[in-house]
């Protein structure tokens, strides 16, 4: 997935994120927040910036509300 370095991703992007892992991956969300910080974040949470760390946080604490 190619991400511009320039824009905030915004909780509904990785709200999306997550739950497309969690679909292909049969996991939970756990599981998804660790894949996401692994392989989209290249192990920085801060890759993409701290405003789009907390859109993540923001996603995942979403997420955890809805289950």
């Amino acid at each position: 997935m190619t991400v511009n370095h320039g824009g905030r991703l915004q909780p509904a992007y990785f709200k999306s994120f997550l739950s497309l892992i969690m679909r292909s991956h049969e996991c939970e969300l756990d599981c998804a927040r660790r894949f996401a910080i692994k392989r989209f974040f290249k192990g920085k949470p801060d890759y993409y910036g701290a405003e789009s760390r907390e859109s993540f946080e923001t996603a995942i604490e979403s997420l955890k509300k809805a289950r």
